[in-house]
């Protein structure tokens, strides 16, 4: 494992660099990033959130996600892919680091090589790890899983599967199951689906579960269904997934920022007497709404990631707090990208374009959870004080 440096820090910029050249050929064969994945594993990015003591390279969640601004800085759509590894491993080294050692064998089968992705994002689902369309029946030693899963990230290359799944046997008390699948099990299938509009890379396919079983000795939590159910377990997973999610857009639109700044500056204008388009004064506008973009997008994020790895207590807060990064940042970097774009000229709509790619990554931000939706609910129920009060509408 690559020793971290005195800024904790496991990426070198070659790396990042390398990373950064295959980007292009994975979105344009729509292929999983092999090449990347192979030397980040190897230099051990996957061991990052590890706690030290578990043979880890101890980071936190602002410094997981400063690496994962770095690298999406070249290579979004590998960093979103293994935001979801990133954030199983985090969930687990918090409640460790708090006393609850219920997930030390996660820890410790990630510092062994163990790569976990999600199955979570389902159809009809609008507040997903809270709800599940799936289902959880209790069976001798575990539980059996049915349902159909999305947007499962690293599909490749998972060796465990987080899924969550409603158990509905007492009607009264709902609880929803979160259990690690082995890719070993038997009773799903993985299909084939990833063709989309931007992250290609990251290969997200569907899962569905036909009573795939997971052994009690797997199973992470089982909580109440809604914000009833919302102990540290939850509340970990929605703070390493907003913050994570919000620093890979922060590095991409930081990267469409810079792009188009060196491009324009080449451009040049036959109206101006053949000088820079630098000079032209919507070039300079759009430019300036850029900056102001990223001036506001990133000091939220890195206080948010700051206030939570330092265990600062913003009590019944803490759900605002960071579904409303999340969606800030990502509304950000699509107008940054968007600008990035029409300032670039004819050039910027060609595949091959660097900006195109951006573009097209850019719109995938607020397809990750919690959407515009949810968050505007979460946000307006936590300032008014009725957020958890049932019925819901």
């Amino acid at each position: 494992m690559t020793m971290l440096d005195a800024e904790g820090v496991i990426l070198t910029d070659e790396l990042i660099a390398a990373c950064g050249e295959r980007a292009a050929q994975y979105d344009r064969d729509n292929t999983f990033f092999d090449d990347d994945f192979k030397a980040l594993q190897a230099a051990g990015y996957l061991r990052a959130g590890v706690p030290a003591e578990l043979g880890g390279g101890g980071l936190n969640l602002a410094q997981v996600g400063a690496e994962q601004r770095r690298l999406a800085y070249r290579a979004p759509a590998t960093a979103l892919a293994l935001n979801m590894h990133h954030i199983n491993v985090g969930v687990a080294a918090d409640l460790w680091r708090s006393g609850d050692t219920t997930e030390e064998w996660l820890l410790r089968g990630a510092a062994d090589g163990a790569v976990y992705a999600y199955g979570n994002a389902e159809a009809g689902n609008d507040m997903p790890i809270l709800y599940s369309t799936a289902r959880a029946e209790k069976v001798e030693g575990g539980y059996r899983f049915y349902g159909h899963k999305h947007f499962g990230s690293l599909s490749p290359v998972w060796t465990g599967l987080n899924c969550h799944a409603a158990d509905s046997s007492d009607p009264a008390g709902v609880k929803i199951v979160h259990a690690m699948l082995d890719r070993g099990a038997a009773g799903y299938e993985i299909v084939e689906t990833w063709d989309t509009l931007g992250m290609r890379a990251t290969q997200s396919h569907d899962t569905v579960l036909d009573g795939a079983f997971v052994p009690d000795d797997r199973v992470l939590r089982v909580v109440a269904e809604g914000l009833a159910g919302a102990d540290l377990f939850i509340l970990a997973l929605f703070a390493w997934a907003e913050l994570t999610f919000a620093n890979v857009y922060i590095g991409l639109a930081q990267r469409a920022f810079d792009v188009s700044v060196e491009g324009v500056k080449k451009r040049t204008s036959y109206a101006l007497g053949g000088r820079s388009m630098a000079y032209h004064p919507f070039t300079q506008h759009a430019v300036a709404d850029m900056v102001m973009e990223l001036d506001a997008m990133v000091p939220q994020a890195d206080r948010i990631a700051a206030d939570w790895s330092t265990g600062v207590d913003h009590g019944g807060l803490w759900a605002s707090k960071l579904v409303s990064v999340k969606h800030r940042v990502t509304q950000g970097a699509q107008k940054v990208a968007d600008l990035a774009l029409e300032i670039s000229g004819g050039g910027g709509m060609f595949k091959g374009n660097e900006l195109e790619r951006l573009f097209r990554d850019a719109r995938c931000g607020p397809f990750h959870p919690a959407n515009s939706s949810l968050t505007h609910e979460v946000v307006g129920k936590t300032a008014l004080g009725v957020l958890g009060q049932e019925p819901r509408w």
